[in-house]
């Protein structure tokens, strides 16, 4: 391996570390020269799937970094309905770090990424279903956006047309979608708004990846160019990213596993027998007046030296020239000359870089711009101007740039008055079940916000003019003197968050509800209120507040009084700081392998009206792997202790009415032997014990065995499905709260997953439901007596319902808390 791939395979190596302890790394030759053959190459792949982590990492890798192809993941949802096994963030939260996620597997295997507005509203038995809940005309238009903007000469579903058992009703649909949108992105009459920015465009093929038998075969083997790994290994490095899913175990591929052969049946479009490029031009030469940049472009990869990649900025300004000369207009061409740009750029080991004090502004503040650029090739280049594009500004100071030398420009500009808050766009506004809305079409596909303040910066060398992509980024070193990067992020002066995301009531009750507004900037004055619905109180009306530091927190508390009858409302509250009105919270997503995100969605909390009573007040609680259901404990009025393993011994559990467990207990905590004997041991002396829905194949070791279903079967998705009662006098329906079938009316989602199938005879099932078609399921709630306790085990996603602030859920999870109490 040459010292320019081993350079870069560090590179890659330090990709797998958090972001914020890694340093922008100059490409090294061998990337270069990779760079120059993907400029070269016209062909241009889509692979289309339901969510993240659907993907084929090893074809993405292959096509982008073995063949040269632009390659594309269009993954229709971000995965909101999944879970989590790093933390609580759920729904748009998690959706949220799973787009990142995605990014940064594309930065490791070389593809692009986009996704359409439909939302993963978790598992879904029929893909009719599916697509009448995200909206399917709305979605199939997002597919043909995404065509019409990348322009795939070849597309590839990863998974068929035709539904089979226990497939997820959200592939299916992706394969239909993509296989409608494959007819309709040539034509004009189809999505015709979109033809104001957009041109038709016609793929020529349709594949389905991965069905075996007959078609198209491609044989996947040997290494990068860039790095020397494998394509299976740097397939699995980029599947570790889905690091939520649990993905960083590098499952699926690996190591130096040797030839992989991919089959790809045809679904539509003109035959292939060969490839899956048969027959389609891949070359410059399928541009008018094109040819002869094919030609000088292989010329220079010929000659291209990766020691000394500034002996390519002649022949490459030359090509320069002659691609700015070419008369198109085809979109292909005008992002292949913003690609040439970035090749001569560093080629020339050209490095720019605007840093700002700090990463937060509010609107309306000035922003102090430190630009700086840098050449190491010995070739003249002169910065001629940096572009504010945003506010339509240009400075203009033409400097020769010396070799090796830093140059500095710096600038104060205001940030409008008008940009928007900080928000990924597809959350600004409301949704529906199914669908993001988005008021801006241009940034449907996108993955991520474009820059707040975008820049150009502007060069010339050789008589060519080079523009170079740049935004504001706030730089500094940690304890340990990395640098920790992070983009401009817009803020309002005050953010407010509620104490809590539920807070519950007894009919006609009150209680306080208490805020934090919270000061970004000193001297923030102002009042704060609630905006609630006409049948609930509050008191005061206002509140005034006056925080003299940035930082500064002031907590207040308002009275709200709830209807007489049971009901739910949501809450908000509002901000008036000079004359302007702020609702925004405060949520960062922080973990170590994507950047920090910013989330200021509108503050608000759900209150429920509810008859309830809770007879366990003392819980003990151990997490799995992600979920608040503690913090909903609490709204009840119980005492909740957060347990560690090590606090699974008899004697201390022996204090607690109850003891809960996490979702997915056993994928945080793998060696649970002793602990699970304690809680064992404290169910048969009279504990309770509820644990909440696990993956494990067998619940083993325990005097309660249970076998839990792995199939997309034993599931109900139905959050509508009715319910049978089992066993209508267990105390579990009817004390302290009598359970009716209304309290199983608004659940969300699902009723719930991974419900046992086989069961100790000691459990008595309580519960019977099912999606439409199919047989009851009685494995959602059961209930064991042992020795002198109760042992609960249930599917039912209470993790999702209580944080929604479901009443009926709130009072069943009550029941099973307080058995035997």
């Amino acid at each position: 391996m040459t010292t320019f791939r081993r350079r870069f395979a560090l590179v890659c190596l330090l990709s797998l570390l958090p972001l914020s302890q890694r340093a922008a790394e100059p490409p090294s030759g061998a990337a270069i020269l990779q760079d120059l053959r993907s400029f070269q190459n016209m062909g241009s792949v889509l692979y289309v799937a339901a969510h993240p982590d659907d993907e084929n990492t090893l074809l993405i890798a292959y096509l982008a970094r073995g063949k040269n192809y632009r390659t594309a993941y269009l993954s229709i949802t971000r995965g909101d309905g999944g879970q989590n096994l790093l933390g609580p963030d759920l729904d748009e939260k998690l959706g949220v770090a799973r787009t990142q996620e995605l990014l940064a597997a594309r930065r490791l295997d070389g593809g692009r990424q986009f996704f359409t507005r439909a939302i993963d509203f978790g598992f879904s038995k029929d893909y009719r279903e599916t697509l009448n809940i995200w909206g399917e005309k709305d979605v199939l238009g997002d597919v043909v956006r995404v065509i019409r903007t990348f322009r795939p000469d070849v597309i590839i579903n990863r998974f068929s047309t035709q539904p089979s058992p226990n497939n997820h009703g959200h592939h299916t649909a992706s394969a239909v979608l993509s296989s409608e949108a494959f007819k309709l992105a040539g034509d004009p009459n189809a999505y015709p708004e979109q033809l104001k920015t957009l041109a038709p465009w016609e793929p020529k093929r349709l594949f389905v990846n991965g069905r075996g038998g007959g078609g198209v075969h491609m044989e996947i083997d040997g290494n990068d160019p860039v790095s020397g790994l494998s394509f299976s290994e740097l397939a699995a490095r980029s599947r570790a990213m889905h690091k939520t899913q649990g993905f960083d175990q590098f499952r699926g591929f690996g190591g130096n596993r040797g030839p992989t052969t991919e089959s790809f049946e045809l679904l539509a479009g003109e035959p292939a027998t060969n490839d899956i490029f048969d027959g389609i031009d891949i070359t410059w030469g399928r541009i008018p007046g094109g040819a002869d940049i094919g030609t000088a472009v292989s010329e220079i990869i010929a000659q291209f030296d990766e020691k000394n990649p500034a002996a390519s900025v002649s022949a490459l300004l030359k090509l320069h020239k002659q691609l700015a000369a070419l008369k198109s207009t085809d979109p292909l061409v005008t992002e292949k000359r913003k690609q040439l740009d970035r090749i001569i750029q560093h080629c020339l080991g050209l490095e720019v870089e605007t840093t700002i004090p700090q990463a937060e502004y509010v609107p309306g503040e000035s922003l102090q711009l430190h630009s700086t650029a840098t050449t190491h090739a010995d070739v003249p280049v002169t910065w001629v101007a940096t572009r504010y594009p945003g506010i339509q500004r240009e400075f203009q100071n033409p400097i020769q740039l010396q070799a090796n030398s830093t140059t500095v420009r710096d600038s104060k500009q205001t940030l409008p008055a008008s940009t928007p808050l900080t928000q990924p766009y597809w959350l600004r506004s409301e949704k529906s079940t199914g669908l993001f809305h988005v008021d801006d079409p241009s940034l449907i596909g996108q993955p991520e916000n474009p820059p707040v303040f975008p820049i150009e910066q502007v060069f010339e060398v050789g008589g060519e003019t080079l523009v170079i992509a740049d935004q504001p980024m706030n730089i500094v070193r940690n304890s340990s003197g990395q640098k920790e990067t992070r983009k401009l992020d817009v803020i309002p002066p005050v953010s407010l968050h509620f104490a809590s995301d539920v807070s519950l009531f007894a009919p006609g009750s009150s209680h306080p509800i208490e805020i934090a507004v919270t000061a970004a900037r000193p001297n923030s004055k102002g009042t704060l209120q609630l905006e609630i619905p006409a049948d609930w109180k509050v008191s005061p009306a206002k509140q005034t507040f006056s925080l003299a530091n940035a930082g500064d927190k002031a907590e207040l508390k308002f009275t709200i009084t709830a209807p007489a009858k049971p009901t739910t409302a949501k809450i908000g509250a509002s901000a008036d700081v000079n004359g302007t009105h702020y609702q925004d919270d405060r949520v960062v997503i922080h973990y170590a392998h994507i950047p920090l995100q910013l989330l200021q969605p509108a503050a608000d909390i759900k209150c429920v009206s509810l008859d309830l009573a809770v007879h366990a007040k003392n819980i003990g609680y151990l997490p799995g792997a992600g979920d608040t259901v503690d913090d909903c404990l609490r709204q009840m009025g119980c005492t909740v202790t957060e347990l560690t393993t090590n606090d699974l011994t008899l004697d201390n559990l022996k204090k607690f009415d109850a003891v809960v467990t996490g979702v997915r207990l056993f994928d945080t905590h793998r060696n649970l032997g002793p602990g699970l004997t304690a809680l064992f041991d404290y169910v048969h002396n009279g504990g309770n014990v509820v644990m909440q829905y696990n993956r494990v194949d067998e619940l083993q070791s325990t005097p309660l065995t249970l076998k839990i279903s792995q199939g997309n079967q034993a599931r109900v998705t139905d959050e509508r499905a009715p319910m049978t009662f089992l066993a209508p006098e267990n105390p579990v329906l009817n004390t302290p709260n009598k359970i009716t079938s209304a309290d199983f009316d608004n659940w969300i989602q699902e009723r719930g997953t991974y419900f046992p199938t086989q069961w100790d005879e000691h459990f008595t099932p309580i519960l019977a439901c099912n999606d439409p078609g199919e047989a009851p399921l009685k494995g959602s709630l059961l209930v064991a007596n042992y020795g002198s306790g109760h042992f609960v085990y249930t599917g039912l996603g209470f993790f999702r319902q209580l944080p929604a602030g479901v009443p009926g859920a709130y009072r069943l999870f009550a029941n099973l808390l307080s058995l035997g109490k």
